[in-house]
């Protein structure tokens, strides 16, 4: 079945997760995604799994982000290596890279001089906090745009004053956010015939994701929290533990109680509004806390359900990749890694009904494809060995 991005080339030459994230959407939809690497080590999330690592095995978190691509290990600071990037950007409809635009000008990689010398090239570049301005030389990191945006700031703890999430969501979202200006740009050039620059930043990316409470800020200097503004319970169970959202509903306390069959708290005066419902939760939330306990995480989700009320389990990330509902979705997939195993991984979380995602190649080896893909290119048995003596390729 051919996917929508066949006959399509993409350059990978992101480091981490923001472009990497990018250039494997492209490759789960039938495009080329030729990953240049550089030197024996290839991209830095190879050697950040340290268990793996210590084990002799491939990195989880490089696997993660790079099937369906293959590998070719460029040392870009040769002539030779950067004669070669340019015989594959001649072929190539798309470039990304993480670049900071210091390494971006030593490199001789700017967009304007690429976008003269290969007018229908799409140039995505991720980077941390944008390309000019304070920041635009400072390394990007999740955590780091967690902090400069406000994000961790805003926690549903009143008594923190702060939380970094340890989850990556902002690089991955904004290498989503990647993937789709890339897409755009392509659809865009199947008009003009010209390709265009798309950049996306971690900053930008971690504001985006609270759109909502900036637009309540900017608009009415409210602070929004959609954890504390309205009533909330997190509470043990007999084998678990589960949360319970009062979003949407004007009496929340009052149906909680309803399916716990108890007395109905919302009839308290400390309890008789919504809003006070939110601002008295942990004293409302102990005098429930027995009740919920009685019942296992099944039957007090049935419960709340049978009410209407929003609630689901609380379960670890081993325990939501084995659920039900993530098996149904057949969100976990299987790949080839390095060509020396198999193992499960997250697939694409985009689903397309005719021309679905697919894992057509695993995840390869630094500088695992570097001949096939200068081959593909025009190199020649003696250009090839130049390549190699001079220490342009692996």
């Amino acid at each position: 079945m051919s996917q929508p991005l066949s006959g399509m080339t993409v350059l990978d030459l992101g480091e981490v997760v923001q472009g990497p994230v990018a250039a494997q959407v492209l490759g789960d939809h039938g495009a080329d995604v030729i990953k240049v690497e550089r030197g024996v080590r290839g991209d830095m999330l190879r050697s950040l799994d340290r268990p793996a690592i210590e084990a002799g095995e491939p990195s989880s978190y490089y696997a993660g982000v790079n099937r369906n691509k293959r590998s070719i290990a460029l040392n870009l600071k040769t002539r030779e290596g950067m004669s070669a990037l340019h015989r594959l950007l001649a072929r190539a409809d798309v470039l990304v890279h993480s670049y900071r635009p210091a390494a971006v000008e030593r490199l001789g990689l700017a967009y304007e001089l690429l976008a003269e010398r290969y007018p229908r090239l799409v140039y995505a570049s991720a980077s941390g906090f944008g390309e000019s301005g304070p920041y635009a030389h400072k390394a990007g990191q999740d955590m780091l745009a967690q902090s400069l945006s406000g994000m961790a700031r805003t926690v549903g703890d009143r008594t923190l004053s702060a939380h970094l999430n340890p989850v990556p969501a902002v690089d991955y979202a904004s290498g989503m956010l990647l993937a789709q200006g890339i897409l755009v740009a392509l659809f865009e050039r199947e008009r003009s015939g010209r390709g265009q620059k798309v950049s996306v930043n971690l900053l930008d990316t971690a504001l985006a994701l609270q759109t909502l409470e900036s637009a309540s800020l900017l608009m009415y200097d409210h602070e929004t929290n959609w954890v504390t503004d309205w009533y909330h319970g997190v509470f043990p169970t007999a084998d678990g533990m589960v949360t319970v959202l009062g979003l949407f509903r004007d009496n929340a306390l009052g149906m909680l109680c309803k399916a716990l069959e108890v007395e109905d708290l919302s009839r308290r005066p400390e309890f008789a509004t919504a809003d006070l419902q939110a601002r008295n939760a942990a004293a409302a939330n102990e005098l429930l806390r027995d009740a919920v306990a009685a019942l296992t995480t099944r039957d007090a989700t049935k419960r709340f359900d049978a009410v209407d009320l929003l609630s689901a389990p609380l379960l670890t990330l081993r325990e939501a990749l084995e659920d039900p509902q993530v098996l149904e979705n057949g969100t976990v997939t299987t790949v080839d890694v390095e060509g020396r195993r198999t193992t499960r991984i997250l697939g694409n979380p985009v689903r397309l009904s005719r021309t679905p995602a697919s894992v057509g190649r695993g995840v390869s080896g630094v500088g695992a494809d570097t001949e096939a893909v200068l081959r593909e290119a025009g190199f020649d048995d003696d250009e090839l060995r130049a390549l190699r003596e001079s220490g342009a390729v692996r």
